[in-house]
């Protein structure tokens, strides 16, 4: 009788070692058509070592004469591990390794994302929390995921449930009614492999996180995995004596684990993709956030100083990836970072979240959430506010940020945070594409317009639906460099609130949109103070109110 992968793992331990094995001789356990759960979040916490190891196995690059495996894999990731490049899920981006991915984010791994577009495998974009809720809910046991989030986007299955192909014909979203209410109910199914991360782990297989910037849906995945009869793979970067470790800095028991590998470098267990260690993103050390630079006076800081005015104090906000980002620079810089409680849906709670490939985390972060845990708070309604990136919008206020043409970035957690969100404030430049401004002490110069227009008369892929805000009562705002729009409360529609100093109405903002916007009343003047280089002096208009 074939021994089950777990059993095969179990062979491969020695009384000294214990589960500590080779990342070859882990990989090897993945057997052909597996379901493989990853874990990490865009640059952080990336499996690097196992995933080049399951590379190398399925190119047979060792040349052992064992042939090419494992082949016809199902990858699952919440939030798509990679550096725009060749590093994290790029990896596996070969025709044959994989036959499907259901992922949350897509941005970084273009390898991966060719593959979907080009139709050559199985493809799925979900919500990340949902992601991250079905590999909590898959370790229970239950069928599947009931939840709102999704209804009215391109998730939802009356406008496509996701997929992302022609070749993705299998339905993973369904629509159910109970008590007269519309959810959706995304499908369970086993998890048979789950690679994870940690920093310490003993030879009985019980991992610590410490040094971890996240610690994300970890400990759902590895019982997602074991609970389903599969098998739980960790990379960490060093081993500890059998007994050492403290019982209550313990993520994921050994009981769960079956293989523990080594990380073959220290490049491939960077904190994150850039950098090797920073002990303010652990907690290992508060820094002054003084030392922090301001940003530099450019598009950037201008769309995120006015987003700031938009703050207010006691509150609780999530802030996306990208432009986003800068709001919380600006309080910083403005010296308002106590007066509320910024969060990233990975899990950091408090501080200052970084940008770039450490987005995500936070510098001098008051707690670190599991990112299923985080998204039940963002779900039940737990924050005020959100400021997530402008991508493309409609007349109906619809907004995409997911898909354009063979530019596949994913959903993210955008869906969720957007749907159960008191006030929702879009973010980004009016035009993309060789846009060039000029900010001057008067206001907003449009030295270049940009190419392609954001602001179209149908966006091409539903990310956010302006009906569904409406209906549910979401204040909801959508600011640009040169403009201010809100989702109109009462019809259908945008209203145009704001304009920037020396931007002109019909020249610089109507001649470059495909629809009308409405216009109850003459559109108020951005605050002038946005556009000088110097502090705006926000706190107290921030206090006051």
């Amino acid at each position: 009788m074939q021994q089950s992968p777990r059993q095969a793992a179990a062979a491969l331990r020695t009384p000294d070692k214990g589960k500590v094995v080779s990342a070859g001789e882990a990989v090897k356990l993945i057997r052909e058509g597996d379901t493989v759960a990853v874990g990490g979040f865009v640059g952080i916490g990336v499996v690097e070592t196992l995933m080049k190891a399951v590379e190398r196995n399925f190119m047979n690059v060792e040349g052992d004469g064992e042939g090419s495996g494992p082949a016809n894999l199902t990858l699952v990731f919440a939030a798509g591990q990679g550096d725009g490049k060749d590093k994290g899920l790029n990896h596996l981006a070969h025709e044959g390794l994989v036959k499907a991915a259901v992922g949350g984010h897509w941005g970084l791994v273009p390898k991966l994302q060719k593959l979907a577009v080009e139709n050559r495998i199985e493809a799925w974009n979900l919500p990340q929390g949902v992601v991250s809720h079905l590999l909590r809910d898959i370790a229970a046991g239950k069928p599947g995921t009931l939840t709102r989030v999704g209804l009215g986007t391109f998730v939802d299955p009356r406008f496509g449930g996701g997929k992302l192909n022609p070749m993705t014909t299998r339905d993973r979203v369904r629509v159910l009614e109970i008590d007269g209410e519309e959810y959706l109910f995304y499908q369970a199914f086993p998890i048979q492999v789950a690679l994870i991360r940690g920093t310490t782990a003993d030879p009985d297989g019980n991992i610590t996180l410490e040094r971890e910037a996240l610690t994300l849906e970890t400990q759902a995945m590895a019982m997602a995995a074991h609970n389903s009869g599969g098998i739980v793979i960790a990379q960490v970067e060093r081993i500890a004596d059998r007994g050492s470790l403290n019982s209550h800095q313990v993520k994921v028991p050994g009981i769960l684990v079956d293989c523990v590998v080594l990380a073959e470098s220290a490049e491939d267990h960077m904190q994150t993709l850039v950098e090797d260690y920073n002990p303010s993103y652990s907690g290992e050390i508060r820094v002054p956030m003084a030392n922090i630079p301001p940003m530099p006076l450019d598009i950037r800081k201008i769309i995120a100083r006015r987003a700031a005015f938009e703050l207010q104090p006691n509150i609780v906000v999530n802030l996306g990836i990208g432009v986003p980002e800068g709001v919380g620079a600006v309080a910083a810089e403005e010296q308002m970072l106590d007066l509320m409680t910024l969060t990233t849906e990975p899990g950091a709670i408090g501080g200052m979240p970084v940008s770039g490939l450490n987005f995500g985390t936070s510098v001098n972060a008051a707690a670190i959430m599991d990112q299923p845990a985080q998204f039940d708070f963002y779900d039940g309604g737990g924050i005020d506010m959100a400021f997530l990136g402008l991508a493309q919008a409609d007349a109906q206020g619809n907004l995409n940020v997911s898909r354009f043409g063979s530019r596949l970035a994913g959903a993210g957690g955008f869906i969720n945070i957007s749907q159960n969100t008191r006030k929702i404030v879009f973010v980004g430049t009016f035009s993309t594409g060789s846009l060039a401004v000029e900010v001057a002490h008067n206001g907003l110069h449009i030295l270049r317009e940009g190419t392609v227009r954001k602001f179209v008369q149908e966006v091409e892929h539903r990310t956010f639906s302006g009906t569904v805000a409406r209906r549910n009562g979401q204040e909801v705002l959508y600011i640009t460099e040169r403009c201010v729009f809100r989702l109109s409360p009462d019809q259908e529609g945008l209203e145009l609130m704001e304009i920037a100093p020396g931007v002109d109405l019909e020249r610089d903002i109507l001649a470059h949109m495909d629809f009308t916007p409405l216009m109850p009343q003459a559109p108020k003047l951005m605050d002038a103070r946005i556009f000088r280089d110097a502090p705006m002096g926000l706190r107290p208009v921030i206090e006051g109110r």
